[in-house]
């Protein structure tokens, strides 16, 4: 691990999720109950931080992250060192999805937290293979994840190649927005330019023009998102297709 990420789990600021209520990532919280307190022991809690590399492109996966909050970016870095974001995770997936398919798993791509907010459940990659290989309830739950995060790339790259930057912009607002609990974020024009794979400028007009329609405040870094209804509108098809696979995960 680079210093970055070790630095995160120092022992005096790692910690055992509360024992008395469960994570506030959707996955985790889906478990039974017997299948939650086995693998409570194993569980980590760790503070993440704004812009922080929890997985480096060609590196053995050694543990997973289920987020509790904010938001994290997984990007494919080019030879030019353009980085181009493939898709995020919430407080609704799990970080590191590759150990649920191979035992010897390496990461395809850098994940960074691009909106920072509380911590994460850190479960080493062995824990999670023992927990899965039982064919319990995890097992079940990573299966359905997968498939979701699968439909989510599709969709997400029909989207990059058919739907104007605007639609694309208002679609990851909404998508944060949802995230976030529907509360104000923190989001640089840089991190936005990632997300939508094109130059700061053209996140400069794109924020604009939804800013100018009244649907967002964009001022030092902070989104206010003002009208959802309205984003809604000015977003692509995709923002619904995506919330539809993930709001049948829960089901």
């Amino acid at each position: 691990m680079s210093k970055e990420r070790l630095s995160s789990v120092r022992p005096r600021s790692v910690r055992p999720p509360p024992t008395g209520r469960r994570p506030k990532n959707h996955l985790l919280a889906a478990l039974p109950a017997k299948d939650f307190r086995r693998l409570l022991p194993y569980l980590k809690t760790v503070p993440i931080r704004l812009k922080q590399v929890l997985h480096e492109p060609g590196e053995p996966l050694r543990a997973v992250y289920f987020l509790n909050g904010g938001v994290a970016s997984l990007t494919t870095l080019l030879s030019d060192g353009t980085m181009v974001e493939a898709t995020t995770v919430g407080n609704e997936g799990m970080l590191g999805i590759e150990a649920f398919l191979s035992v010897d798993a390496v990461a395809p791509g850098k994940t960074l937290m691009q909106v920072s907010d509380t911590d994460a459940e850190m479960l080493s990659v062995a824990d999670f293979r023992r927990e899965v290989a039982a064919r319990g309830a995890l097992h079940d739950l990573m299966g359905r994840y997968t498939q979701v995060i699968i439909a989510q790339l599709m969709q997400s790259t029909a989207c990059s190649v058919r739907h104007q930057v605007q639609q694309r912009c208002a679609r990851w607002l909404l998508m944060t927005h949802d995230r976030m609990d529907e509360q104000d974020f923190n989001l640089s024009h840089e991190f936005l330019a990632v997300m939508l794979g094109v130059r700061r400028p053209t996140v400069s007009i794109a924020a604009a023009a939804l800013q100018e329609a009244g649907l967002i405040r964009y001022m030092h870094g902070w989104v206010t998102v003002r009208n959802r209804k309205g984003l809604k509108l000015a977003s692509c098809e995709c923002y619904s297709s995506i919330r539809a696979h993930f709001d049948r995960l829960r089901q």
